[in-house]
Parts: structure tokens; sequence; C-alpha cells
């Protein structure tokens, strides 16, 4: 079973007045600055018809403010991602948040040598296979890459690689240009009944990433209306980064960032109609003595709260960005800041949060540390969760009955109510001799020692056949080769 964090509580960083400031302000950057999103003609013109203007010698698209909010209007703000398994179909319902992986970490760690290298198709499989097995990850991203496969169809190989080994929904970040779109399209069609099939129950996900600064690619516009098209969720998630390419105040940058997601849902409902989306962020900010992209630090774990709290405003799910810490390895900065980075966005009520499994500001994936944020994320859960108060959990006629220097040990009540008591895997909790005994065993070695032992006894509820993918993987390797 699937765990979610369920919504006790929230913490909102900005105020009414704050979130209004934020959306006026993006509705004067998608007026006056305007945002380039290449469109073929006919595309173009239904959106003018709409009230969208256009610079056809910029691709800059300007949305006057009522435009915008008619347009966010017409987007559902609940609905399931799907999973093959329906026990395992996430509501989308403002009431849940779920966890995720994240994508395409340019690295990944060795389980054995604990060396980074570039990723294969095997290892996707296997840390795929490793968190179906997992209750707190509630769907997927792949990942790491199929680096072995052919580059230009590498998304549908990874793809596969995930229908094999998850009865879980999978939201496929990385098919973002027309030939894949169209080939996990045709894929997840054929494996599922057809075109109506995938549409009643879309087992897959996709979103694309605006390039900021308030810009997006064609061919990226171009598979985002073949997933509408198919019926499939299609979200919009910003990457921006403060003083790169965001304006360097926090609030700038969410404007900016908000102004990037905004245009690519209010377009998508004037082309799509109740289309279903979902608002997406990981903006970051630059470390500064070095200009590189570090992930982590304060006004990160700012934005994934106040990105989750815009989502709502504009009642639609969210996907935020958590966990992917700056840490190298699992040490007390990668616990102390993932752990942060986990209640900012749980208590932002974020829908959706990716990252688990990620060190080195995203660029490094680790199954170990995957099994690290899901203890993480689990411990998180349960603090927000809060209690139930009721005659049961008050317990009053146990108290009575144990009265003053009695002990809870052999009640009845206790021993009902053990299995409620939230145990960790892999945080000791032991004695300090008994820890000695067993050589102190770091953290990080339990979740190996899990990880490997998961691979040896799970085997993922899996009903495709993968011959029907490769068949059609094989016809786009064919066209490939044709050029």
């Amino acid at each position: 079973m699937i765990k979610p964090i369920r919504w006790k509580r929230s913490l909102d960083l900005l105020s009414d007045a704050e979130v209004k400031q934020i959306h006026d302000a993006t509705l004067r950057i998608l007026e006056k600055t305007g945002v380039v999103m290449p469109l073929a003609p006919d595309k173009l013109e239904k959106a003018r018809d709409l009230g969208v203007k256009a610079d056809a010698s910029s691709d800059k698209l300007f949305f006057p403010p009522h435009v915008v909010e008619k347009a966010l209007s017409w987007a559902p703000a609940t609905y399931d991602l799907c999973a093959p398994d329906p026990a395992n179909n996430l509501p989308l319902d403002g009431k849940h948040g779920y966890l995720t992986t994240d994508g395409s970490a340019t690295r990944f760690m060795d389980m054995e040598t604990h060396e980074l290298r570039d990723s294969t198709s095997k290892d996707l499989a296997e840390l795929t296979r490793i968190a179906d097995s997992v209750p707190q990850i509630g769907f997927f991203w792949p990942s790491v890459s199929a680096a072995e496969k052919t580059p230009a169809i590498q998304p549908l190989y990874e793809l596969k690689t995930l229908m094999m080994n998850t009865s879980k929904h999978i939201q496929t970040m990385t098919a973002v240009d027309p030939l894949n779109a169209r080939g996990t399209v045709e894929i997840v069609q054929a494996v599922r009944g057809g075109k109506e099939a995938l549409k009643n129950n879309p087992v897959i996900s996709n979103f694309l990433c605006p390039i900021s600064p308030l810009s997006y690619e064609r061919k990226g516009l171009e598979a985002v209306w073949i997933y509408a098209e198919a019926g499939v969720p299609i979200g919009f998630l910003n990457m921006q980064i403060a003083g790169s390419t965001a304006p360097l105040t926090t609030a700038g940058n969410l404007a900016m960032g908000n102004a990037e997601v905004v245009a690519g849902m209010a377009l998508l409902q004037l082309l799509y109609k109740g289309a279903k989306t979902f608002y997406g962020s990981s903006a970051t900010t630059m470390e500064l003595k070095s200009g590189d992209v570090v992930c982590g630090g304060p006004y990160d774990l700012m934005l994934q709260n106040m990105s989750a709290q815009m989502a709502r405003f504009y009642k639609v799910p969210s996907n935020v960005g958590t966990f992917a810490t700056g840490a190298k390895v699992a040490d007390w900065y990668c616990g102390a800041e993932n752990m942060l980075s986990g209640v900012m966005s749980a208590l932002g009520r974020a829908d959706t949060m990716s990252g688990a499994g990620l060190i080195c500001g995203a660029s490094v994936f680790s199954i170990e540390q995957m099994l690290l944020d899901c203890e993480t994320y689990e411990f998180i859960g349960e603090t927000l969760n809060g209690m139930e108060i009721n005659d049961e959990t008050l317990a009053l006629d146990v108290i009575h009955a144990v009265g003053p220097m009695g002990t809870y040990m052999n009640q009845k009540h206790t021993y009902k109510h053990l299995r409620d008591i939230w145990q960790p895997k892999i945080m000791y909790r032991g004695t300090y001799a008994d820890y000695a005994r067993g050589g102190f065993k770091t953290p990080f070695a339990t979740a190996n020692e899990i990880a490997r032992d998961i691979l040896v006894k799970h085997t993922p509820k899996v009903t495709y056949r993968e011959e029907d993918i490769d068949y059609i993987i094989n016809d786009y390797e064919k066209r490939i080769a044709k050029g």
C-alpha cells in the first residue's frame, strides 16, 4: 500500500496579500514582457482568437490578465494519477501528498563500489524494482538514463524499463519532443487497450520545463499537444536559478518562475480546454562563489513551500522539487537539509514531491539515498498526520485502571495499539553497546543491505508483455535508421 502524507496541518509562508502581489506581478509579466512560445500557425491562430497577443517575429506571446484568469478557471482542480494496479491510483484531491523519485541524474552511484559512473537501463530497472516495493514512493520518474540505448529514442527505452518493473504511475519526464511523445503514447495505448482506455485511466503523465528566463522550446510545446490530445495529464515545471536565469531576490525569482508556469497552463487550457495539468517547481538559487547549481539552502526551501501555495491559489495540483540535497554524501549536511526540505514541502501541502535519491545538487542518484529519503518522508508524514482524539485514544479507563505508580506494559490497550506506533527501518534506536557490537553500521550501509534484500525477494506486479513494447520501439529504431 502506498503511504501518502495526509494533511492535518499546513504552513503558508505567503500571506494572502503577498500571494496577490505575486499573482499581480505575474499578470504584468505575461501582459507586458511576454513569453517566447513558438506555435504552429493553427495553434497561433486559435490562441489569438481567444485573446492572446503575439509578435510573430520573436515568437513572443502576451497574455491579457482576463485571458489568463479565464483560461486557468478551466483547469481541473482534482483528478487521479492512475496506475496499472488500481490499488496504486493516486487521488490529487488536496488531501494527500505523494513522494516520487526525481529524474535523469547525470551520474549514478554504484551499489557495489559506491563510485560514480554513467547509468544504464539495468540500473534504472533495479532502482525501479526497489522503489516499487517501498510504500513511501507513490509514482515514478525515470530517475537515471538508459545511457547505452539509442539517444534519439532513449526515453522510450526508459519507459519500457519502468513499465516492466513497477505497477505504479509513471511520469515520463524525459519524453519532451514530438517523436518520443508519440512513441510514449503509442506504447501505452497498445498495452492498455487503445486510445479511450488511456484517456479513461491515464497511467502516465508528463511535464515540460520552460527555458528560463521566460521561454519555451517549439519541440517541447509540440509534445505537450500530443499528450493533451491523448488525455495524458501534462504539467509545467520551472527550474529557474536565482542570480543566473532569474532575479536573485526570492520575490523576483518566485514571480518570474510563476509566470513561466502560468503561461504554460493558460496556453494549454486555451488550446485544450479542461486538460489535466499541474503546477511544477524545482526553482533554486545560484551558489555565489562558483556560479554552480547546488540545490538546497533556505531560499530553495522557501520556494518549495511558496510554489505549492501558488498552485493552491490557482486551484491546480502541485509538483514540488523536494530533497535533492547539495550534500555530496549521506552525512549530517544531507540529513539536515533533506529533513528541512521535506518539512517545508509537506507543510506547503504539495500534492507531489520529487527528489528522493538525489544528492550533489540533483546531479547524482543513489539507491541508498532514495531509501534514506523514504524514511525521512515517512518520519515527516507521521509527524504531520497528527493524532485522533476520542474515547479509545484518550484511554481514560486504562489510566484509571493502572493508576499512580503502575505500568502500561501489560495492558491490553497497549498491545492493541503497538502497531500504531511508527518504527524506523534504518534509523538505529538500540543501545550504544549493541551499536558498537554491530560495528557502528551507518544508515547508508543499512540502506544498502535493505536494497540488496529487496532485489532478491521482490517481484513487481506487472501485466504488460515485453514483446508488445519492443514491437513499437523496434519500429521507431527503424525510423531513426532511415533518417
